[in-house]
């Protein structure tokens, strides 16, 4: 089993160096929730308050999209990716795209204590 990528939202990672800069990644996934769930989410919105099918769907597709995100940063060489963000879009009213991006980094350990304060 391989080790898992460091994945933040930051422009570093607290502990690490970064050596080399492999450039932007992403990973895409574009969704559509079924006729049943769109009738069902469609009665819900009538009576106001959270739409859990959509709820659901998001959340998938952003673990879906976190997950291409990594694939593509692996496949590039990257042991880590900074500042990570997340968007989404409507598409042809039916369809969600959710898309991860970042950049691609190789970071090893700081082999110094990294302090906030400054001695001397």
């Amino acid at each position: 089993m391989t080790e898992d990528i460091i994945v933040v939202s930051t422009p570093y990672v607290p502990g690490y160096r970064i050596t080399k800069n492999l450039g932007f990644t992403w990973g895409l996934v574009v969704r559509s929730r079924g006729i049943g769930g769109n009738m069902v989410a469609g009665l819900r919105t009538v009576f106001g308050g959270e739409i859990h099918e959509y709820t659901e769907l998001l959340n998938q597709s952003r673990g879906q999209a976190l997950d291409r995100l990594k694939a593509n940063a692996r496949s590039l060489g990257a042991n880590a990716i900074i500042g990570v963000e997340f968007d989404s879009s409507e598409l042809a009213q039916s369809m969600t795209e959710v898309l991860a991006c970042g950049t691609a980094v190789i970071v090893e350990p700081e082999t110094a204590p990294s302090s906030p304060v400054r001695l001397g």
